[in-house]
């Protein structure tokens, strides 16, 4: 009987520490970073259908989200630092990416392979969904580094103005969106987020 990893593997993702030359204090693993920026992507894609009026597909992005960073899985998380130090890593490690996307696909059944591959490459993503993606990945890297500021943790100082000035020069409507009506609840102890009143 053939037996299949690729899920075991994907569930592996709970034991990658995110933010690994930083001194964080509270670790943060890609499984929780995974969940987050689905829960973003979506978010954002229901502002642009409903608010921006840009055509895209929410559940489809938030499962490509879900995904977005298996490869992690087998290369371990690249510090973002390291990882865009210059053009020859960042193509290097876009080869390994894609070298580490086609062998996780590997584990599933060929009949899943073509389907899966879409969403653990992106490739099945239009531009504007992609682009939604990536803003909700920085999106869940602000909220981390906020998180940790608040907490005391100037480590995550720098990381918190970078995250902030890459978002801005995306130029997403959505996050943009995102951060003046959304972001400022991350801030709000528990009390004051369900005492919030619904329009």
């Amino acid at each position: 009987m053939k037996i299949y990893s690729f899920n075991a593997l994907v569930s592996r993702m709970k034991y990658i520490r995110r933010w690994s030359l930083m001194h964080a204090s509270r670790t943060e693993s890609l499984s929780e970073h995974a969940a987050d920026t689905a829960i973003l992507a979506h978010t954002l894609c229901l502002i642009a259908q409903k608010i921006t009026g840009t055509p895209v597909r929410p559940e489809t992005v938030a499962v490509a989200a879900l995904y977005h960073d298996a490869q992690e899985i087998l290369t371990g998380d690249m510090p973002t630092p390291v990882k865009y130090k210059n053009e020859r890593l960042r193509k290097a490690y876009k080869a390994l990416e894609d070298e580490s996307a086609a062998a996780l696909l590997g584990y599933l059944p060929p009949q899943l392979r073509g389907e899966m591959a879409g969403y653990v490459t992106g490739s099945l993503l239009t531009e504007a969904e992609a682009k939604l993606l990536k803003a909700a990945d920085r999106l869940s890297a602000l909220i981390k580094c906020t998180e940790e500021v608040q907490a005391g943790n100037r480590e995550f100082a720098a990381a918190l103005t970078q995250q902030r000035a890459a978002l801005k020069e995306m130029h997403c409507p959505e996050a943009d969106y995102f951060i003046v009506h959304m972001l400022p609840c991350y801030a709000q102890p528990l009390d004051e987020l369900t005492g919030q009143s619904a329009d």
